[in-house]
């Protein structure tokens, strides 16, 4: 390798975010260093991979070179740790933009992740963001980078420089091999990185399941053969054998890819270590799926169900879909034609032999073969967390806890697998303990004979709903109530008429039927109450409409919508997404209770004088605490305290 001599070497500074982390990284990891090494391992497998895949179309740029490796090669006398691959390689465009920008989503938030994180979760973070690279000045106070891009001329090779501190300088090289060098120049403190035993350890942990070889030449003694001699002779050589050091190359990793092994073949451990490798999760899996589909299409799986929420969901833009794999040739990173989105947690590989080699995404996107498998491997995932809902319920909850609210999504966009997904939804509610989850098959199978629907409750938390007036009804009648506290709940509810023939009903929307001691007594009411209601019509031009409650039994008012209407949490929901305010904007139904005394005394104020001032000042109050119930805001706060405060003063000039 050498420099051209017309292309001088360029100075070029890093753009802000990424001095940041350079320097978040280069100061402040001290745990777990040599995740550096499986980062560029799995950078020199991605380069492979992609110029397998350009050289379907063009074999040419091969060079003829077909024996796919990655290898490391320490030097103690330079201090010096290489990796090299010959991959797809890198052009002078690419290695400015790849090397001294960060352009991915989410860097903000990695910045902040990265400073907050306890140093044991640290170096797992670098992987998730895309940054996998500049873990290398964790242990390197200088990285050099060569490269030439697949179909270049050797002239045309790279190198890039930097002290990862403010700035990296490139220069065009000869580079006589495709592929990529990376050269670490270990800090004083990391030279046990250029022992073989040290190397040989992080490959298993981390790179053990690489598809491709991670090579190291390693120097070994042998016996020196030796030729007839005396009696004499032999016995000297008995006493000293004579050796001779050699030097013979030698692969690390075991190769094995997982997904083509037969399940009882795999290890626990294997499974683990996999799912971390291709995750970036520190966290073992909660399941792991694997086996071969065969019948029309042939094709194996190898799928995982992350236990917690990984930061790839939290942060940034989270990629879809499993790895997929034509005759263990990578495709596809992220191939989104095989998982609904609301699965987006689930990891793995897809590896089927009858898709073509030269396979577009365009062709894919129309593939039916990609839909049949799709179709398989969602129903095998419903399979495995139905199973573990039904034996391994607290294992299932905490993963529920975790990812429910993203599987939520399918309920509005997943009409084919509505039903399977529906079943796989846990709640807490109003008859089980706080914490505790209930399915809707439970619901269903304790339902009382006079129950006919499902009914739920939307809100913030537990504790708001469990204590609103509108579960009255229901806990005299001993019907569960379930609690939806999801924000996405009041969309997906939308979307979710009914499960297993019961009809889904909100308990803050339409009526409740009344039972029968309740109906006989409430056509008397009507007539009762019909002139005090239109009076208070007439006075509040907040509410659509005043009627009787049904499902009140120790509270004088509350606000419902209306069958199709808007509920008060997806009002305020769609407030923050618009405005940000809180207060009632869509008029809704003021119920009030006819056993109550506040209501039973407006009552007899009206019929003696139905122009009495305090009719509508205590019919304002009914309605403004029934919005304070519901959890929304009073548009005229001052105005209620005065009213309270007024009804205060006259009670207190009684004592």
């Amino acid at each position: 390798m050498s420099e051209t001599t017309d292309t001088p070497v360029e100075t070029m500074e890093f753009k802000s975010e990424l001095r940041q982390i350079l320097h978040l990284i280069t100061h402040s990891l001290y745990s777990h260093k040599e995740v550096f090494l499986r980062e560029l391992i799995s950078n020199a497998s991605d380069a492979i991979n992609k110029i397998r895949f350009n050289s379907i179309n063009n074999e040419d740029l091969l060079e003829g070179d077909k024996d796919w490796k990655i290898r490391l090669t320490a030097d103690k006398e330079k201090n010096t740790l290489t990796v090299s691959d010959n991959g797809v390689g890198m052009s002078r465009e690419t290695i400015i933009d790849q090397l001294g920008t960060i352009a991915k989503s989410g860097t903000m938030e990695f910045l902040e992740t990265l400073k907050n994180a306890e140093d044991a979760s640290r170096p797992d973070l670098i992987g998730q963001f895309g940054v996998g690279f500049y873990s290398a000045f964790m242990v390197a106070d200088r990285v050099t980078v060569i490269s030439r891009l697949a179909g270049d001329p050797p002239d045309q090779g790279v190198r890039w420089i930097s002290a990862g501190e403010g700035e990296f300088t490139v220069a065009v090289v000869e580079k006589e091999t495709l592929g990529t060098d990376v050269t670490l120049h270990l800090k004083d403190g990391e030279k046990a990185f250029l022992d073989e035993w040290r190397l040989r350890q992080v490959v298993k942990e981390f790179s053990d399941f690489i598809e491709y070889p991670v090579v190291m030449d390693v120097e070994r003694q042998e016996p020196v053969e030796q030729k007839e001699g005396t009696e004499e002779d032999k016995k000297e050589e008995d006493k000293a054998p004579e050796t001779r050091t050699v030097v013979k190359e030698e692969t690390l990793n075991s190769m094995k890819a997982l997904w083509l092994r037969s399940k009882s073949e795999v290890e626990e451990d294997e499974y683990n270590a996999f799912y971390k490798q291709i995750s970036n999760d520190f966290n073992d899996p909660a399941k792991v799926i694997h086996y071969t589909a065969e019948g029309l299409t042939e094709f194996k799986v190898l799928l995982f169900i992350p236990a917690k929420r990984p930061f790839d969901l939290m942060f940034g833009d989270p990629k879809v879909g499993p790895k997929l794999y034509v005759q263990r040739v990578q495709i596809m990173e992220n191939c989104e034609e095989l998982l609904p989105a609301y699965l987006r947690f689930v990891k793995g590989v897809v590896d089927c032999a009858d898709l073509p080699l030269n396979v577009s995404r365009e062709i894919l996107q129309q593939n039916p073969i990609l839909d049949r498998i799709k179709k398989n491997i969602v129903k095998r995932i419903f399979t495995t967390l139905e199973e573990m809902k039904k034996d391994e319920s607290d294992k299932y909850v905490e993963f529920f806890k975790e990812l429910g609210m993203i599987m939520k999504e399918g309920l509005a966009q997943d009409f084919e697998n509505k039903e399977p997904l529906s079943g796989l939804m846990i709640y807490e509610s109003m008859n089980t303990e706080a914490g505790s989850y209930i399915s809707l098959d439970e619901y269903v199978e304790k339902m009382p004979p006079d129950q006919e629907e499902i009914y739920y409750l939307t809100g913030e938390h537990r504790g708001m709903l469990e204590n609103t007036p509108y579960l009255e009804v229901f806990k005299d009648r001993s019907w569960d109530v379930l609690f939806m506290t999801d924000p996405i709940d009041e969309f997906a509810m939308s979307s979710l008429t009914d499960y297993k023939e019961k009809k889904f009903q909100a308990a803050d929307k339409g009526n409740v039927e009344p039972d029968e001691t309740t109906k006989a007594k409430a056509e008397d009411n009507e007539k009762t109450y019909k002139s005090l209601f239109e009076t208070l019509k007439s006075k509040l031009s907040e509410v659509q409409d005043i009627r009787l409650s049904t499902r009140l039994k120790d509270s004088a008012s509350c606000l419902v919508a209306d069958e199709g209407g808007m509920g008060a949490h997806m009002e305020r929901l769609m407030q923050r997404m618009g405005d940000g305010g809180g207060g009632q904007t869509s008029k809704r139904i003021l119920e009030l209770n006819a056993e109550h005394p506040i209501i039973q005394g407006l009552q007899k104020l009206h019929a003696s004088d139905q122009n009495d001032a305090r009719i509508e000042n205590m019919g304002r109050l009914l309605y403004e605490q029934a919005v304070v119930a519901e959890g929304s805001k009073l548009d005229d706060p001052v105005g209620f305290a005065k009213r309270i405060n007024d009804l205060l003063v006259k009670d207190l000039i009684r004592i």
